[in-house]
């Protein structure tokens, strides 16, 4: 039993992997009877893939949020705060209120803070002077303002960061709704739509990006690849980019804007970083196939913070999660560790308003659909998934703690293959 500082199993987050992760171990037998306390320092909890569709003007992001208190399973204490420090050879964590806790085991998925620092200007100016970001719930509502403010003439542009980030396939989808919206409204060829990223390519997964190559072309959207946002100056409505890579590596490029979509760089909250779970690159340093930390046993680690080589999405949490939990029992019953988590993510692509491509993959980018169909096309059905199926689904069944029913996955086969 806790004695109020004591807990035996301690989560960092109380996010989709901190949640989901409580409440599957409150309806598995072995898991009832546990102490489980939860640090959260936010009063809201967002059901954040539907950011883009918010900032699209699909839903409003009132659908997206609900009060932090009413997704916490029952049993499991919620301690509002955030975590200032770990020292896991004392088994103890560190409040920013001055609180120690102590646990028997450290569950860590504390998640990603934007990093809005590094972009120069860009923080001083977001929410005005048509410089938006669906990263943000206090900014995301303004995307859909400044989509609806284009005229024929307007200049938008929509950044990448350098990877890790949160839905590497965000940045590119509300370019897509953005262009399909001028598209609709007549104006798409009197207008500029520019994607910059920093990365060498459209997306990571080879068969998914050779389409989105097909789609951005589709709309006429210039693509700038291996360019980085560095800067905003948002009075004068210009965005300044570093070339990384090639030729032309360290040359900048100014661009002037009317709409600007900023994807921010990400990384670990401080106290992770600067903690002794953390790898080289500041994330909490885990098997990537059994989720325990490499070093201290009685530490597991998911979500987006934690170190696995795959795309950060709820999709991945929804895999990673079960290996943790039965991990996690296993460790306390003295069983043998399960190494069963592939590396899956998911991230549902919507290239139009009406059309989904469904990018399911996992490590080294093999591609793995839940549905025996091409993954490459576009389809209404998907996104009927993506705007009705997984909301409903990540309320009602994972945010519960249920087994998920799509356990398995087709690989997909090439055609002709």
């Amino acid at each position: 039993m806790s004695d109020g500082n004591h807990h035996q199993i301690l989560i960092i987050g109380g996010g989709t992997a901190g949640i989901t992760v409580a409440a599957s171990l409150r309806r598995r037998q072995g898991g009832r009877d546990l102490d489980i306390a939860i640090v959260e320092p936010a009063d809201e909890h967002y059901y954040q893939p539907a950011f883009t569709l918010v900032g699209a003007g699909v839903q409003t992001l009132a659908e997206t949020r609900r009060q932090e208190s009413n997704v916490v399973p029952p049993h499991v204490t919620l301690i509002k705060g955030a975590a200032k420090g770990f020292d896991p050879d004392n088994n103890t964590v560190l409040l920013a209120s001055g609180d120690k806790l102590s646990y028997d085991y450290l569950v860590v998925c504390p998640g990603l803070e934007l990093n809005w620092d590094a972009v120069k200007g860009a923080e001083e100016t977001l929410g005005k002077n048509g410089v938006c970001s669906n990263y943000d719930p206090k900014f995301v509502e303004y995307t859909w303002t400044c989509l609806q403010g284009l005229k024929p003439g307007a200049k938008a542009l929509f950044t990448q960061p350098p990877l890790p980030f949160k839905c590497p396939g965000a940045p590119q989808k509300i370019a897509y709704l953005t262009a399909d919206k001028l598209k609709k409204r007549g104006i798409l060829g009197q207008c500029e739509v520019h994607f910059l990223t920093h990365a060498p390519g459209m997306f990571g997964v080879p068969l998914f990006a050779a389409e989105l190559v097909k789609v951005a072309a589709r709309y006429g959207i210039d693509v700038h690849y291996q360019h980085n946002l560095v800067a905003v100056d948002g009075n004068a409505k210009k965005a300044t980019f570093e070339v990384v890579g090639g030729d032309k590596d360290g040359e900048t490029l100014t661009m002037e804007f009317d709409m600007l979509h900023v994807s921010p760089p990400q990384r670990p909250p401080e106290a992770v970083r600067s903690s002794p779970l953390a790898n080289e690159g500041g994330y909490v340093d885990v098997h990537q196939n059994s989720m325990q930390h490499t070093k201290y046993q009685n530490v597991f680690g998911l979500g987006d913070a934690c170190s696995t080589p795959n795309s950060k999405t709820a999709a991945a949490i929804r895999k990673q999660s079960p290996v943790v939990v039965k991990n996690l029992l296993h460790l306390i019953e003295g069983s043998a560790l399960e190494e069963t988590y592939d590396g899956y993510a998911s991230c549902p692509l919507t290239t139009a308003y009406g059309k989904v491509m469904m990018a399911e993959f996992c490590y080294a980018g093999k591609v793995t659909p839940t549905f025996p169909l091409d993954p490459r096309k576009e389809r209404w059905s998907y996104w009927r998934i993506k705007t009705t199926g997984l909301p409903w689904m990540y309320w009602d069944y994972m945010l519960e703690g249920h087994e998920w029913f799509f356990k398995h996955n087709v690989n997909y086969v090439e055609p002709g293959s």
